[in-house]
């Protein structure tokens, strides 16, 4: 109940800036890659200015992740490393177990009489 809560308070506010800067940002922008002939029609692009800041958000965005996901390898590395561990520690105290139980019953005493 709390994470649908915070939901809304986080991502209706943010949908509604982004459609405030779609409509606010509706002319149409040169963006040219070509540093040296800015002219060149080969190496730019025309579109909405909205639609590059959604371009660098996304790109901030998906960036963030990568870096994000690169410095906690070293975490789930050992997590893996643990689990493989805590399988085969289980493994052996079942196989221990099992031949607990197979000795205790070749040892039973016989009943009292």
């Amino acid at each position: 109940m709390a994470r649908k809560i915070v939901n809304i308070v986080v991502l209706v506010p943010v949908a509604i800036v982004l459609i405030v800067l779609s409509v606010a940002n509706r002319q149409p922008v040169r963006m040219a890659l070509n540093p040296f002939r800015p002219e060149d029609s080969v190496l730019s692009m025309t579109a909405p200015f909205f639609v590059f800041l959604f371009l660098a958000l996304l790109l901030g965005m998906i960036i963030g992740a990568v870096a994000t996901w690169i410095s906690q390898h070293k975490y789930r590395k050992r997590a893996r490393v643990e689990a493989t561990e805590a399988v085969k520690w289980q493994t052996e105290a079942d196989k221990q177990k099992a031949r607990a139980e197979t000795l205790a019953s070749q040892t039973a005493l016989p009943p009292p009489k």
